[in-house]
């Protein structure tokens, strides 16, 4: 196993991980005051999906400028990045943090255009991830990361700026989702 294989692999190890320190109540005390406030496990939490998120950067590095590249590769990383954003998205509706109707749509996105890719398989094709994709998955690591180290108040009224990354990511994910389907709608148009 290569090292861009064992950093995927360390990647979904740190999902169950980072879901013990997000949900299972746990005394280890609060930084700060006030509105001002995040507990210690939280914190935790918040690094171990910060250290994920640049597993799935650098994996991706390693796998192309090493020419790394294998069929594990190409199925378990796309798997873990999205067992690491789906976990915590759906931590937070469970939480009562995130409206479930913005999750859904991220979650009916992700089946699509994983049912989009089985389809291109099926056909002998290859679906590469589109820069739009890239942009989208970028922007819901970051509404995660904003919403572990909540309470930054941002923008007029004090409006918080991670539920404005949320919307950010939502539109990102319809975007992309509807690039993907009309980027590959020959393969759809072949399958019939």
């Amino acid at each position: 196993m290569n090292i861009a294989n064992k950093l995927t692999v360390a990647r979904i190890i740190m999902i169950p991980v980072f879901l013990i320190f997000l949900l299972v109540p746990m005394n280890l005390g609060v930084l700060g005051s006030g509105p001002f406030f995040l507990p210690v496990s939280q914190l935790l939490a918040g690094f171990i999906f910060i250290i994920a998120s640049i597993t799935d950067w650098l994996d991706g590095q390693l796998a192309r400028r090493k020419n790394l590249i294998t069929n594990f590769g190409k199925f378990s990383d796309p798997l873990a990045d999205k067992l690491l954003v789906m976990s915590a998205f759906v931590s937070f509706v469970g939480m009562g943090r995130m409206a479930s109707w913005m999750v859904v749509i991220i979650l009916a996105r992700e089946f699509a255009v994983t049912g989009l890719r089985l389809v291109a398989a099926g056909e002998g094709d290859v679906i590469a991830a589109s820069k739009v994709a890239k942009w989208k998955t970028f922007s819901q690591m970051l509404t995660i990361i904003s919403f572990l180290f909540n309470n930054i108040p941002f923008g007029p009224g004090g409006f918080p700026l991670d539920q404005i990354l949320l919307w950010i990511a939502v539109i990102l994910t319809i975007i992309s989702g509807a690039d993907y389907f009309y980027q590959n709608r020959d393969v759809l148009l072949r399958s019939r």
